[in-house]
């Protein structure tokens, strides 16, 4: 089925919008895939220290709002979430390496919901020229998510840099390729 014939919805009408905006996205993607592949170990602990900022800074946020909390249960909750998100913080600002192996773990729980996010945005896209690339990053990033897996904590310090880099790339590139294919097509 060609361009022509296909139905325009405005979920592909605003698609063919963003285009240019993909490109750049992709772009930026591709580049910081590099970065993190050439440079694993930093990005291994670049990463890891930024989540730990922003544990403890929403471990922070969260203390202070508990005591705004009306309700024993309500209070004693949110201050738990609170404590747990500032010694997790803490954690991993003071054990980075140590704190990239649980980290590790979790990347390849978001892999996964990421695979399936392109997947069935690949299948949206369905029959729109392009989609396919999409569907193969959404593929890469679920095979990624359980090499992960079976690696796990073996090579944690400098598998969380590549990984990350691996999959900026793939994304990055998809969204070149797609954007490139709307530009077109349009």
């Amino acid at each position: 089925m060609t361009h022509a014939q296909v139905p325009e919805s405005l979920f592909h009408e605003n698609v063919h919008a963003a285009a240019r905006g993909m490109l750049w996205h992709g772009i930026a993607m591709v580049v910081l895939g590099i970065a993190a592949l050439v440079f694993p170990m930093i990005s291994t602990v670049v990463t890891t220290l930024m989540v730990g900022w922003m544990l403890l800074f929403f471990g922070g946020i969260t203390l202070f709002g508990s005591f705004s909390i009306q309700g024993t249960g309500p209070f004693f909750g949110a201050l738990l979430v609170a404590l747990l998100s500032l010694a997790s913080g803490v954690f991993l600002l003071v054990n980075p390496l140590a704190g990239a192996v649980a980290l590790t773990l979790m990347v390849a729980g978001l892999f996964s919901l990421q695979g399936a996010f392109e997947i069935s945005f690949a299948f949206a896209m369905r029959p729109q020229e392009g989609w396919v690339t999409m569907l193969i990053s959404g593929i890469i990033s679920g095979f990624v998510a359980v090499w992960i897996v079976a690696t796990w904590p073996a090579i944690s310090a400098v598998l969380l840099g590549i990984l990350i880099g691996a999959n900026f790339a793939s994304t990055g590139i998809a969204y070149i390729f797609l954007s490139r294919t709307l530009r077109h097509v349009a």
